[in-house]
C-alpha cells in the first residue's frame, strides 16, 4: 500500500510528493533542537548542584555512604513530566 492509500490523499497529477516529507522534516527538526536543548542543559548542570537536596537520605558509616536522592528523584520526575507534556500534547 502507498502512502496516499492509506491516507485517502490523491495525487492531482502534479507529481509533488515533497509535501509528504515535510512531517519528516518537522521531525527531524524537533529532535535535534530537543538533543540541543538536553546537550545545553547538561552543559550548563554543572554550575549547579541539585544533589543534596532537603529530604535526601545519606547514611555515612565507617566504610560505607549510602545516598538515597528522594527530593531530588521527585523534582527530575515533575520536570520530566511537564516537559514531555509540552512536546506531546495535541
Amino acid at each position: 500500500m502507498t502512502y496516499a492509500t492509506l491516507t485517502g490523499r490523491r495525487d492531482k497529477g502534479g507529481g509533488d510528493t515533497m509535501g509528504d516529507l515535510s512531517y519528516l522534516g518537522r521531525l527531524l527538526l524537533t529532535i535535534g533542537v530537543a538533543l540541543f536543548l538536553v546537550g545545553a542543559f547538561l552543559m550548563f548542570m554543572g554550575n549547579f548542584h541539585i544533589s543534596r537536596l532537603p529530604g535526601d537520605i545519606i547514611i555515612k558509616r565507617k566504610n560505607f555512604t549510602f545516598y538515597f536522592p528522594i527530593m531530588t528523584g521527585i523534582i527530575l520526575s515533575i520536570l520530566l513530566t511537564l516537559v514531555i507534556n509540552l512536546f506531546f500534547r495535541r
